[in-house]
């Protein structure tokens, strides 16, 4: 059994694919199965991943269709074997001790979850802290686990390592054909998992890849950002978890001319609240009921 299985969902990321997946096998902590899952890349990720396998036995590659990256995840989940799951996006990367770090922090304290920072990184060389972790330390409580983690507003996947055994007990899987199934993972697993250490000295790389299909917001993917926050306000309630006010969003409407956005409103339960160019909050509303 590998103490971390890593799982890579791969598409058209051949510009950044290397880069990835040096971070990964060259990681201090050997002891590692990385399963790569090509979902219906048209670009040459797949020669990558061959490339990678073909020196490097721990490297493990299923081919797909062009799924989506909850399927791709799912697969690699349904085929880990390590002690616990780590995630990496594909145009990402991570420190060198990355997992060694996460890895002892959860063995110290038994602890199902392990997370640590987040740094975005821009073309640009410019850096940006999105997830700061200050301290080791342990979190039992839900509320506490979630705001410690920044959800529902920052549903990170990638950032957090989670024990296989805990996973199958509850049956973690990601949702399938949807954008954001990290919401809906991420909701589940950081309540259902028990305890969370947080691990600092240590962070994961997000590259800001202004290109990616992944920023450019469609009417689907406005649909399904909804759905999860409609799922998020559902799995609380119905499990009495009282989250501040401001994340139970029932409804997001941005008004546009020519493409830019003017005004935003967001409405909750009991408010609503008016957003100038979708930033500046400039008048709230009580809704009756």
């Amino acid at each position: 059994m590998p103490k971390v299985s890593v799982i890579i969902p791969v598409y058209n990321a051949g510009k950044f694919l290397a880069r990835c997946l040096d971070s990964v096998v060259q990681q201090t902590l050997q002891d590692v199965e990385v399963i790569c899952i090509n979902d219906g890349s048209t670009d040459d990720s797949p020669e990558i991943l061959e490339k990678y396998a073909a020196v490097d036995g721990r490297i493990i590659i299923f081919h797909q269709d062009n799924l989506g990256q909850g399927a791709a995840r799912n697969v690699g989940v349904r085929a880990a074997r390590g002690e616990y799951i780590g995630f990496v996006d594909a145009d990402d990367w991570i420190e060198f001790h990355y997992f060694e770090k996460l890895y002892a922090a959860a063995k110290k304290h038994d602890a199902p979850l392990a997370c640590c920072g987040i740094l975005r990184k821009y073309p640009s060389s410019r850096s940006r802290i999105k997830l700061h972790i200050r301290e080791e330390k342990v979190f039992y409580s839900t509320l506490e686990k979630y705001a410690v983690a920044g959800i529902p507003r920052r549903c990170y996947v990638y950032n957090k390592i989670y024990r296989r055994a805990d996973m199958e007990k509850h049956g973690l899987l990601f949702p399938e054909g949807v954008y954001f199934e990290d919401i809906g993972f991420s909701i589940r697993a950081i309540h259902l998992l028990g305890t969370l250490v947080t691990v600092p000295g240590v962070v994961y790389f997000y590259w800001v890849n202004r290109r990616s299909t992944t920023r450019q917001m469609t009417d689907k993917k406005q649909r399904d950002l909804l759905a999860a926050r409609a799922d998020f306000i559902d799995f609380t309630t119905r499990r009495h978890i009282n989250c501040p006010e401001k994340y139970y969003i029932k409804s997001k409407t941005v008004y546009r001319l020519f493409g830019v956005p003017l005004m935003k409103v967001c409405a909750w339960e009991t408010i609503k609240k008016y957003y100038l160019f979708s930033l500046i909050p400039i008048f709230e509303k009580r809704i009756s009921l």
